[in-house]
C-alpha cells in the first residue's frame, strides 16, 4: 500500500515565507501524524494563486526559489510534491517539484497554459519545448505528475503514462463556478478510463480577490470510479491508501460534502470568498446599510455565518421615502441574527445636499439627481462609519442590478466587497429561501422575501417600474452576458424586441460603473469583472 496525503488548504497569494512554513510544518504532520508515504500540496501553493504581476518581480521570484529550498530540507523520511514559479533566466514556469531526502528530485513544468475566463497563464510563464514526462516511485509504486490544466488535454496523462506511470498526482488552482463538479468527475472518470491510471486530483481551497477556490478534491480508480468529492470550501487533510495490485484507493480521512446542491455551495462560496477577502486584507468585521430589502438581508445573513454576528453592524439609513416596515424588518432580522443595529437618518445629510445646490438648480424639476443624491448621502454616512470605527463595508448590489445600471455610483455601490456581485436577483431570492431550510433562527424574514422589490428613492418607487420583471429580465441577461448570446439570438427565443432593445442597451452603457465596482466571489461561467472584459467606449452594438 502506497499511502497519499493530499492538503486541501489554502496558500495565501504572495506570502512566502509564510507558505514556506506552513507547507514544512504539514510534511511533518503527514509523515508523523498520518504516516504518510507521499504528500501533495496544490499548484503554485508556495506563491499562492494567482500571484498575476508578482510574477514579473525577480525578487518575488528569488524568495520563492530560496524558499523552496527550505521546503525541500523538510521533506526527509517522506516525499512531498510542491507547487511554485520556477524562474530559468528569462522565462517563468509554473513547476511542481518532487523533494526527497532534502532535496528537489525532479521538477515538472506545466504543459497546457490556460488563457481563457479568468485565467492569463500566458502572460506570466512559458511551455518548456524539451519537457520530459515526470515519473518517480514511491514505496513501490510509479507515480506520475501533470498539473491542473495538463488533465484537461489527453496528451500529457497518456505520455506519463506511457512512461510508467500507474497513479498520477494532479495538483490544481481550480476556482469554483456552479455545475462545476459534474464536469471535472467526468473528466476524471474519461481519463482514468482511457489511461488506465489511478488519479489523484488535489484543489486548492480559498478565496482569492475575486475567486474562490472550492478544494472539493476527488480520488478516481484505476477503472474510472470516481470517489465522492472532499468537502467542500473548507480546510482539510484528505488521506488514502493506495493498492497498486487492484489500482484501488480506500479511503481514510475524507469529509465528504453532504450536500452537493447548486444554492448550498454556492451560499458556501460566497461565505468563504467573504470572510477571505476580510481576513487577507486585515478586517475583523464589517459594515452594511440593511433597508429591509432582499438583498441586504441576504448580504447581512452571509456576513453573519462569514464573520460572526459579533462582528457584524448593520446600519438603517432612512429617509423620507423609507416605509416602517422597511425599519421594522431590518430590526426584526437583527434581532433574530444577534447583529448591533444603528440608525443613522439621511435627511439633515439629504437637506443639506440640496440646499448647497439649490442655487445652481433653481428653476429645475426633481428627477434622478436627487435620487441619486439620497443614495450617495447613505454611501457617505456609511464610509464615515467604516473609517471613523474600522471594518469592511460591503454593498449589497446583486448582478442583475449592475448588469443594467440599476444602482448608483458613489452611493450603494461604495464599498470594499460585493458578495451578490455575481447572483442574478432571481438566484438572490433562491439563496434566500434555502438560507432559510438550514437549522437555527430564520436568517431572511419572510415579509422581506415576500414584499416588492424598490429603492425608496421617491413615492411609491418599485424596481419594476424601471426594469421588466426580474425573471425577464434575468433570462434575457443571462442569456446575453453568460452565453454571450446576440440580440437576435435572444429575440429568436421568444422575448420581446423592445425589451430585449431596453436590457442590451442598458447593459452597454452601464459598462463604466462596473469598471468602478468592488469586487465579489465568483460563482457563474461569465462573472463581471477580470472574467467579462468589455471596453468602456465601444462602437459595436
Amino acid at each position: 500500500m502506497l499511502r497519499i496525503a493530499l492538503a486541501q488548504f489554502d496558500f495565501p497569494v504572495g506570502d512566502v515565507a509564510g507558505n514556506a512554513r506552513r507547507i514544512a510544518a504539514l510534511i511533518a504532520q503527514a509523515r508523523d501524524e498520518w504516516r504518510a508515504d507521499l504528500v501533495l500540496f496544490p499548484e503554485l501553493a508556495l506563491s499562492g494563486y494567482p500571484p498575476e504581476d508578482l510574477l514579473l518581480r525577480p525578487s518575488f521570484l528569488a524568495a520563492c526559489e530560496g524558499a523552496l529550498a527550505g521546503v525541500a530540507d523538510a521533506a526527509r523520511g517522506i516525499v512531498a510534491v510542491v507547487g511554485w514559479p520556477q524562474s530559468a533566466g528569462a522565462v517563468v514556469y509554473n513547476a511542481a517539484s518532487v523533494l526527497r531526502d532534502g532535496r528537489v528530485a525532479h521538477t515538472y513544468r506545466k504543459r497546457e497554459l490556460p488563457n481563457y475566463a479568468v485565467f492569463d497563464e500566458r502572460r506570466y510563464f512559458e511551455v518548456d519545448p524539451d519537457r520530459e514526462d515526470c515519473v518517480f516511485e514511491v514505496a513501490g509504486v510509479r507515480c506520475g505528475l501533470v498539473i491542473c490544466e495538463d488533465l484537461w488535454f489527453a496528451e500529457p496523462l497518456a505520455s506519463t503514462v506511457r512512461a510508467g506511470a500507474e497513479l498520477v498526482l494532479v495538483p490544481n488552482a481550480s476556482p469554483f463556478e456552479r455545475d462545476k463538479h459534474v464536469q471535472r468527475d467526468q473528466l476524471l472518470e474519461q481519463r482514468a478510463r482511457e489511461s488506465g491510471a489511478a488519479i489523484a486530483y488535489l484543489n486548492v481551497v480559498g478565496g482569492q480577490d475575486a475567486l474562490v477556490f472550492d478544494g472539493a478534491s476527488v480520488l478516481a480508480d484505476g477503472d474510472g470510479s470516481v470517489h465522492p468529492a472532499a468537502a467542500a470550501f473548507a480546510d482539510h487533510w484528505l488521506v488514502a491508501d493506495y493498492d497498486p495490485a487492484t489500482q484501488r484507493f480506500t479511503r481514510i480521512e475524507w469529509p465528504v460534502e453532504a450536500d452537493e446542491s447548486r444554492d448550498a455551495l454556492a451560499w458556501r462560496a460566497v461565505v468563504r470568498g467573504t470572510r477571505d477577502y476580510c481576513r487577507k486584507n486585515g478586517f475583523d468585521r464589517a459594515w452594511l446599510g440593511l433597508s429591509g430589502g432582499i438583498d441586504s438581508a441576504l448580504v447581512l445573513a452571509l456576513a453573519v455565518d462569514a464573520l460572526g454576528a459579533a462582528n457584524v453592524t448593520a446600519v438603517r439609513l432612512p429617509s423620507r421615502y423609507t416605509a416602517g416596515l422597511s425599519n421594522d424588518l431590518a430590526a426584526e432580522q437583527c434581532a433574530a441574527l444577534g447583529v448591533r443595529l444603528l440608525t443613522v437618518p439621511i435627511e439633515p445629510a439629504f437637506e443639506g445636499l440640496l440646499a448647497s445646490l439649490a442655487p445652481t438648480f433653481d428653476g429645475r424639476p426633481a428627477d434622478l439627481t436627487e435620487e441619486n443624491l439620497q443614495s450617495r448621502a447613505r454611501g457617505a454616512l456609511m464610509m464615515a462609519l467604516s473609517n471613523k470605527f474600522g471594518g469592511l463595508l460591503l454593498t449589497t448590489g446583486n448582478k442583475s442590478e449592475y448588469a443594467v445600471g440599476y444602482a448608483t455610483i458613489y452611493g450603494d455601490m461604495c464599498g470594499g466587497y460585493a458578495p451578490l456581485k455575481d447572483l442574478y436577483k432571481t438566484e438572490v431570492y433562491a439563496l434566500a429561501r434555502w438560507r432559510n431550510t438550514v437549522g437555527g433562527p430564520t436568517a431572511i424574514p419572510q415579509g422581506v422575501i415576500d414584499r416588492p422589490p424598490s429603492a425608496e428613492l421617491r413615492p411609491d418607487q418599485k424596481d419594476q417600474d424601471s426594469l421588466p420583471p426580474y425573471d425577464v429580465l434575468d433570462a434575457i441577461l443571462f442569456r446575453h452576458v453568460d452565453q454571450e448570446q446576440s440580440r437576435e439570438e435572444i429575440v429568436g427565443a421568444g422575448f420581446d424586441a423592445a425589451t430585449v432593445d431596453q436590457v442590451l442597451r442598458l447593459v452597454r452603457t452601464s459598462e463604466w460603473k462596473r469598471h468602478q465596482a468592488a469586487p465579489g466571489p465568483k460563482v457563474s461561467r461569465r462573472a463581471f469583472g477580470r472574467e467579462r472584459r468589455y471596453p468602456i467606449s465601444s462602437g459595436w452594438r
